[in-house]
């Protein structure tokens, strides 16, 4: 009877050990074959923000970020090519896996800026997260002479930097459409009180401005894609009343555009109502409303052409 116990428990630990060693195998293939998505945009860029994208570590990256002018006043400066523009250009760097560290100088009021971005999650293919989470961080320095900002005498250094943090969550549905939505804190250490010039009247300025965007990528072609974008600032900027004609809250940010990826470039061209770049001062500062009458039409002089280019290296 003995014999024939260990001879049953023998067999029940073969088994046993038989099927631990299938889980182990099955989990470990599992855990292979769940991979983080690739691709989700084809830039660190979606027309006026951020995705959620990290390039592979050790990857150099040169931008240039270009709004024309406003198409106000048509053929006179060619739709606002040949007005005035606002030009960043701009290096980031991937030291270590998922970080990605910048700086750029963007013409607008002779601004610096130095950013971060960190991927915290990565959408998997299988078994993990089903979003990808990012987040983003810059300090930028407006570096103009002080005798140009409101009471020089008084000037303090700390007037010139502003800060804006975003979270991103991106999922890539299929092959070709990808959706991310953001939100944001734009930050000023000084804003200067706004005064109407007919009535006199003083409007005092938040330092903070809280806003949500929400982004579309679709793909039509293996190197060619579709984008839409649109921002909503969340909170009065001014005392004023925001249902007022003359109100000087920001306006949302609507903009729309091509694609066209390879390898190691990547090229948008679009339309939008946002001329600057540093993202704060998009969300914070924005009079261009592209709707007139509150009607949508291609041809509102409030509109503008720009682009965006990036070029990589890998180390």
């Amino acid at each position: 009877m003995k014999s024939a116990s260990y001879k049953i428990l023998g067999v029940l630990f073969i088994f046993l050990l038989q099927g631990v060693t299938l889980w182990a195998q099955e989990a470990e293939m599992a855990a292979e074959e769940s991979k983080p998505v690739k691709n989700t945009f084809g830039s660190i860029f979606i027309i006026d923000n951020q995705t959620v994208m990290v390039s592979p570590k050790n990857t150099l990256e040169f931008d240039i970020q270009h709004r024309f002018g406003l198409v106000e006043n048509g053929f006179e400066d060619f739709w606002g090519l040949y007005a005035p523009s606002n030009i960043r250009l701009g290096f980031s760097y991937v030291p270590i896996n998922n970080l990605m560290v910048g700086f750029g100088l963007t013409k607008q009021n002779l601004t610096w800026d130095f950013n971060a971005k960190y991927a915290l999650l990565k959408q998997m293919t299988t078994s993990g997260s089903p979003v990808s989470l990012t987040y983003y961080v810059n300090a930028a320095m407006d570096t103009r002479n002080k005798d140009q900002f409101p009471n020089p005498p008084e000037f303090k250094k700390t007037e010139r930097w502003s800060f804006f943090h975003q979270l991103l969550v991106a999922r890539k549905f299929t092959e070709n459409l990808s959706v991310q939505v953001g939100g944001s804190i734009s930050h000023f250490n000084a804003v200067y009180p706004s005064v109407d010039a007919e009535t006199g009247a003083v409007e005092e300025i938040e330092n903070d401005l809280f806003s949500i965007s929400a982004s579309l990528r679709y793909k039509v072609s293996n190197s060619t894609s579709i984008l839409i974008n649109y921002d909503q600032p969340l909170n009065a900027r001014t005392s004023n009343d925001p249902e007022s004609s003359d109100s000087r809250d920001p306006k949302p940010n609507l903009s729309f555009g091509v694609e066209f990826t390879t390898s190691a470039h990547q090229f948008q061209i679009f339309m939008g109502n946002f001329q600057s770049i540093v993202p704060q001062r998009n969300n914070f500062y924005n009079q261009n409303w592209g709707f007139g009458n509150d009607q949508f039409s291609l041809w509102d002089p409030e509109w503008l052409i720009g682009f965006n280019m990036t070029r990589l290296w890998s180390y």
